[in-house]
């Protein structure tokens, strides 16, 4: 399967890349910045020209599926957060349905859904406001989807097993690396049972592809 990936240049969406190849699909990476595509190229992907805050039809064109793993960064300012994390995704989605894309695989943020989630914590509250409405938006626009919701992302070697539901107290560990997150957003492009689904994410017990089955 040709899977656009938005974010490909960030640190999970590299590992999305990488799990896509392993998984015989072909990464398309949305890059702005041309001087991106050697690098992305030795990762197995194949760059596209795309920028979220405009126009993405284009680079939508050549995908069958999408994963959006882009984010702004938690340097650049509530602007930027919304240009990217909320419109940017936006515009994705829309540009995916235009191009009648088979399913739309969304990296979200743990409790996203909580409109108390972040209250009162400045850039945080902007940022999850901004992960709950591009949610609510793909969630709307008809595609076939999967959205992810993740814990607190480390930079561990996966561990193959994970936990996922609906919802998870935030009384617990809600840690996962992101080698293990990048596993399931690519596995949920295949795995019928996670279809218009959203859940959070957190490391666990249970094999990926186990987890997924059983929601």
């Amino acid at each position: 399967m040709k899977v656009l990936v938005a974010g490909a240049n960030g640190h999970t969406g590299r590992l999305v890349i990488r799990y896509l190849k392993e998984k015989g699909h072909e990464p398309l990476a949305l890059i702005r910045d041309e001087k991106q595509a050697d690098e992305l190229k030795e990762l197995g992907a194949t760059p596209v020209t795309g920028d979220l805050e405009k126009d993405v039809t284009p680079a939508v064109k050549q995908a069958e599926a999408v994963i959006f793993a882009a984010g702004s960064g938690s340097k650049t300012g509530a602007d930027k957060t919304i240009a990217v994390d909320q419109e940017g995704a936006k515009r994705l989605v829309d540009a995916a349905k235009t191009e009648n894309i088979q399913h739309f695989v969304m990296l979200s943020s743990y409790n996203a859904d909580d409109p108390n989630q972040g209250k009162g914590q400045g850039s945080m509250e902007i940022y999850y406001e901004a992960k709950r409405k591009a949610d609510e938006h793909l969630k709307q626009s008809g595609l076939s989807y999967t959205i992810v919701r993740p814990g607190a992302l480390l930079h561990e070697k996966k561990t193959g097993k994970i936990e996922a539901a609906a919802h998870i107290p935030d009384d617990r560990n809600i840690e996962i690396s992101r080698e293990d997150v990048a596993v399931v957003l690519v596995e949920s492009l295949t795995e019928p049972n996670v279809k218009n689904k959203t859940f959070d994410l957190i490391k666990g017990d249970t094999p990926v592809e186990e987890a997924l089955r059983k929601l």
